[in-house]
């Protein structure tokens, strides 16, 4: 790139001494705003420079889209900016035609060969190649982009490369891109790093708010701010929306309005195929109005826009913390988020942004986005240092480490995975789970559907568990299957929509995307079998259905998620942990006793199970079935009982009665019930014990100086667990020798000493004897 090319560049001004930097090895943090030419003027630069050597230089982004975009943009951000002639220029310089000097390396595709010298990639895919080679021994240069989006494989990658350089590899050279993140914590985490910021050349924009906060639905409120929009500016509309469904109705509702009809309403979201994705991207002559989920916030620019419509709104996973399940939660975005999105319309000229809230609400906002590896579920993360060797994961240099609590759920679901051992140390299954671009549970599923010879099959199982859902959003279908498996009926009609004779109303392009992600899956999974089928023979036998050795696979990767129902005739279940919950009644695992809870809406006090699988007793993994008697009181028999109990993990799986035989955990269980009333095991008919209780406590008030062991409430309490020891009732509590307890606590001395200053009975001069009864509160 030319001196005169570079200039035109906002990002120009940081180059020269990015660069010097970078040659020398030093970490760079680099703030620049979207639209300043990060991704499109900072590698070229770098490449020019020979930064690369004979090494590559790797650019990271953090969503496929953006990967892909970028390995295609350095031509088509250029021929925007400056004219085709200087697109041209740059193509001979660097290699416009993808997959030469410039490549893309995202899941399930590559665009790469020997002559690439810089590759953009996911960061899923790096961290599979930090696995594969913890020195990255081919690697000059790594730039870490839109970092600020603090997702929890970037912030992983951050700490893998760290560690590389600050021990084996001080040569290898960094650059973290943020477009919003405050610099100076990264420069204090890396010790020797310079931050350098790019002011950017972006245009005022006009951001307005409503008045009030609207409960109308979201197309309302978009169809009625866009006419004002498009009378107010000619460029094009981009508009935020929280995710793909409400892109669905918003759109829907625009075109039967008839709204945008002289423009071209396109969508874009993380999950949409290549082809749409170039229409967004590319110049158009036609006004468009992009619907977009936040992937267009940071991640990707949209050329020519002017005006955006903000709904305030993303969806954001997290995981609840009470069973460790993740959930899609709608959630206001930050500030900061707001106005990076609020940029997007000041690329190219003077912009405006209508925000779908009031001013007050937006300055109570959180300032900005909590980092990822905060709410998230950890156990990838966890998978990929125990691959890389890391022990003490709290150790490893986190810019923001993990809640502790999250590292021990992620232990405990990786050794139910069968993925790590009690030491942490990945197993051989673990060894295999990282060489598939899954997350470990759906890794671990297609293992096992390679025991069960079931590959094809559980691919398109776990393309469509990872992907958009074709059926989220359509009509239901009619469709009915004994299988007992919402998995195993999705994979039936998928099927069918792969050979054109389904009549299901699915989506189409997500139904392409699937098929395409589940031949992808299907021949990594093949590979690796191959490998390890000289020392692993499946368990695929003749009798064994297809169906089951899929749902026995999925139990294999959902161990924790497997739930009891709670009655026959009851939808409701009790999940391994103790979560309640609740099947969709559209399930066709509704009758089963025992079910696998797949995908869960963990809304509200009972968790909705959306795609569930009967399971039977039989194919629970001995290792964590286990059998104990267990007794517990029984307050209609006032008595302790015990029961035979079955368990998987710690859910009830069955139990039976046995006789109750006394022992320390009954005398527990039986003395802690009989303390909350003394009075219902103490004799009622024996006057003796009544009395001998007051005259050892009328001893101890009036004559204290004899030194007699009192008879109080701990004494009482000893000697019930005594007699707790040999007794399952309160009714043998009740006819049990209190007195003989007693008086044992005391030797014959003691005995003489209460009789002569506080006899039970006495001889009046008429020669009779009478009962003395003393009152211990006088």
């Amino acid at each position: 790139m030319s001196l005169s090319e570079s200039e035109r560049l906002p990002i120009s001004e940081c180059l020269d001494e990015l660069v010097e930097r970078v040659r020398h090895a030093v970490p760079v943090v680099l703030k620049a705003p979207p639209g300043a030419g990060k991704t499109t003027g900072v590698p070229p630069a770098l490449l020019n420079a020979g930064i690369a050597n004979d090494g590559r230089i790797l650019l990271i982004q953090p969503r496929r889209m953006a990967a892909r975009a970028a390995a295609h943009r350095p031509a088509l951000a250029l021929a925007l900016l400056w004219g085709e002639a200087a697109a041209h220029r740059l193509a001979a310089q660097l290699g416009s035609q993808v997959g030469q000097e410039v490549g893309y390396h995202v899941r399930f595709d590559s665009c790469v060969s020997r002559q690439t010298r810089l590759i953009a990639m996911t960061t899923g895919v790096l961290l599979r190649r930090l696995s594969a080679d913890p020195l990255l021994q081919d690697v000059s240069c790594v730039l870490l982009d839109e970092f600020h989006e603090r997702s929890i494989e970037m912030d992983l990658a951050l700490g893998m490369l760290q560690r590389i350089r600050t021990t084996l590899r001080p040569e290898l050279k960094l650059v973290v891109m943020s477009a919003t993140l405050d610099p100076q914590p990264l420069v204090q985490y890396f010790v020797d790093a310079v931050a350098l910021e790019s002011q950017g050349r972006s245009f005022p924009v006009d951001v307005e708010y409503t008045q009030t906060l609207s409960r109308d639905p979201i197309d309302q409120q978009v169809a009625a701010i866009l006419p004002r929009v498009l009378q107010r500016t000619s460029g094009h509309v981009l508009i935020f929306l929280p995710g793909l469904g409400e892109i669905r109705r918003v759109q829907r509702g625009l075109e039967s309005r008839g709204l945008g009809r002289d423009a071209t309403i396109l969508q874009l979201y993380g999950d949409l195929p290549p082809d749409s994705q170039d229409a967004v991207l590319a110049p158009s002559s036609t006004r468009k109005i992009v619907l977009s989920t936040n992937v267009a916030e940071t991640s990707v620019t949209i050329p020519g826009v002017t005006a955006v419509i903000d709904s305030g709104t993303a969806r954001v996973m997290q995981v609840d913390p009470r069973v460790g399940l993740p959930k899609l939660q709608l959630q206001s975005i930050s500030q900061a988020a707001a106005d990076q999105r609020a940029g997007r319309a000041g690329r190219t000229e003077p912009g405006i942004c209508y925000r779908l809230w009031p001013a007050a609400v937006h300055r109570s906002r959180r300032p900005v986005d909590l980092p990822e590896i905060r709410r998230c579920d950890f156990s990838g993360s966890l998978l990929t240092l125990s691959s890389w060797g890391e022990r003490d994961v709290l150790a490893f240099p986190w810019l923001t480490p993990p809640p502790e609590d999250a590292v021990v759920a992620a232990k405990t679901l990786l050794q139910r995975l069968d993925a790590i051992d009690g030491d942490d140390n990945l197993t051989e299954i673990g060894k295999e789970m990282m060489e598939l671009p899954l997350s470990p549970r759906l890794a671990r599923f297609m293992i096992e559907a390679a025991r069960h010879d079931v590959v094809a099959e559980a691919a398109i199982a776990a393309s469509l568990l990872s992907e958009r859902d074709p059926f989220r959003g359509a009509a239901h279908d009619t469709h009915s299957s004994a299988s007992g498996c919402d998995v195993t009926d999705r994979v039936e009609r998928l099927q069918q929509a792969f050979r054109g004779t389904s009549s299901a109303a699915i989506h189409p392009q997500a139904v392409r995307q699937i098929q395409r992600a589940a031949r992808q899956i299907e021949h990594q999974t093949r590979a690796l079998r191959r490998e390890i089928q000289s020392s692993r023979e499946t368990d695929a036998t003749a009798e064994a259905s297809l169906a089951n050795r899929l749902k026995r696979s999925l139990l294999a990767a959902f161990p924790d998620r497997l739930a009891k129902r709670r009655a026959a005739d009851s939808d409701r279940g009790v999940l391994v942990g103790g979560r309640g919950v609740r099947l969709d009644r559209r399930s066709l695992a509704r009758n089963a006793d025992l079910f696998l809870c797949i995908e869960i809406d963990s809304q509200g006090a009972e968790a909705t199970v959306t795609v569930a699988s009967e399971i039977e007793a039989s194919w629970l993994d001995p290792i964590h079935v286990r059998e104990i008697d267990e007794p517990f009181f029984d307050a209609s028999l006032s008595a302790v009982v015990a029961r035979r109990r079955r368990y998987f993990l710690d859910l009830l799986l069955s139990e039976s009665p046995i006789r109750c035989k006394s022992g320390p955990a009954v005398a527990q269980l039986l003395a802690a019930e009989a303390r909350k009333d003394l009075s219902r095991v103490l004799p009622k008919k024996d006057d003796r014990l009544q009395e001998f209780i007051q005259q050892v406590r009328f001893l101890n008030r009036h004559l204290p100086q004899i030194d007699l062991p009192p008879l109080d409430s701990a004494a009482i309490d000893d000697v019930l667990v005594q007699l707790c020891q040999t007794r399952t009732s309160f009714a043998e509590l009740a006819s049990a020798p209190w007195l003989d307890h007693l008086r044992g606590r005391y030797d014959y001395r003691l005995l003489k000493l209460i009789e002569q200053h506080a006899p039970s009975r006495i001889t009046v001069p008429s020669g009779n004897a009478i009962t003395v009864r003393y009152d211990d509160t006088k």
